[in-house]
């Protein structure tokens, strides 16, 4: 049976932390953040009942943690987090895993994975090209539920510049009339910008996240530890897909705005009676797209390292797309900040922002 490990690490230091060890979850957040660069990397689970749905291939995998927190990933020298993933790779290659993907923080820092790979006997996956296409699948999905056709819309990316966010946003022209580039780095903004028009696409690139309220689709990907997007920043009936982990939207827009939707962006369904063996906050089958396109390489039997690097090619979004979906892969039902939405829900969110917009002429 081909194998595959895949590297989660506490976002939420007392509460992801507390999911494997309860009293250690009783710390302090700021005792986590220091100790955790102590915590040797830990098998949390074996994944089993992945099955294909075209070829019926049934393949196992194992989830693995490493125990640096995002803010402690970044304060550290590059070398120390490098370690540290490498260490929890090693143990990949110890329980027999043909491929290891990495989740979260360990699949941005430093060079996206390169360096990683090049340590490890075993291929390496960010899981971003699948990502990618999830997070672009899921705002699209949602911005016609709430009856918003796409061609006509104008789409904001936060955090265009960045590996996930420059691909989502050259993938998004196919869809969106105009796109809205956001981020704090005006020169690397503008070198998304250039790429969108020489496509053929418009594309217009600002550090000011006010421009965020001319969206009508709204992606999210920053780096950023702490949330960014509040309610102001958003129109009525807006639809925000919050791929980032940390959360890039604030807990206020659930409060106080519901007349927008925001879903967790990608976020599927895995195919077979999957058993992942630990609660890692999703319902039971579920998954992000990182993990996913580790499984659905295994499905194919392809062990090579598909997505290293800052640069995603959306041939490999296309392919990894086309190849998940061949599997059984599927778009998940919405989640909001943790929980899923019913169509209730989502109808009643789409009734406020009609009546806001009537509110507004």
């Amino acid at each position: 049976m081909d194998r595959f490990a895949f590297i989660i690490h506490p976002i939420d230091p007392q509460k992801d932390v507390g999911r494997k060890y309860p009293l250690l979850g009783r710390l302090p957040p700021p005792v986590i953040h220091y100790f955790c660069r102590f915590f040797p990397p830990v098998r949390l689970s074996r994944i089993t009942g992945i099955r294909s749905l075209e070829t019926g291939k049934e393949i196992e995998g194992w989830l693995l943690a490493c125990p640096l927190t995002p803010r402690r990933m970044q304060s550290v020298p590059v070398q120390v987090a490098y370690h540290k993933v490498i260490q929890t790779g090693r143990l990949a290659e110890r329980l027999g895993a043909q491929l290891l993907g990495l989740g979260a923080y360990t699949s941005v820092v430093g060079d996206a994975g390169i360096t990683i790979s090049r340590h490890l006997t075993i291929p390496v996956t960010t899981g971003n090209s699948y990502t990618i296409a999830v997070a672009v699948e899921a705002l699209l999905t949602a911005a016609r539920r709430m009856d918003l056709d796409p061609a006509r819309c104008v789409a904001a990316v936060v955090g265009a510049y960045g590996s996930i966010g420059r691909a989502c946003s050259r993938l998004l022209t196919r869809y969106v009339s105009d796109l809205v580039l956001v981020g704090r780095k005006p020169d690397r903004l503008r070198e998304v910008q250039d790429q969108i028009e020489a496509a053929g696409g418009r594309a217009v690139a600002t550090t000011d996240l006010a421009a965020v309220r001319q969206a009508d689709m709204v992606l999210a990907v920053t780096t950023s530890f702490t949330p960014i997007i509040e309610p102001e920043h958003l129109k009525p009936g807006a639809v925000v897909c919050d791929v980032a982990r940390p959360r890039n939207v604030s807990r206020r827009v659930a409060a106080e705005r519901n007349d927008v939707l925001v879903i967790e962006g990608g976020v599927v369904n895995l195919p077979g009676e999957v058993d992942f063996g630990f609660d890692f906050g999703l319902p039971p089958g579920q998954a992000y797209g990182c993990m996913a396109e580790t499984a659905a390489l295994t499905l194919e039997g392809r062990f090579e390292s598909y997505s290293l690097g800052r640069e995603i090619s959306l041939a490999r979004v296309d392919e990894i797309a086309r190849l998940a979906a061949r599997h059984g892969v599927r778009l998940a039902g919405f989640r909001s900040f943790g929980r899923a939405l019913t169509d209730e829900e989502i109808e009643q969110i789409k009734k406020n922002a009609y009546a806001a917009h009537s509110r507004q002429g």
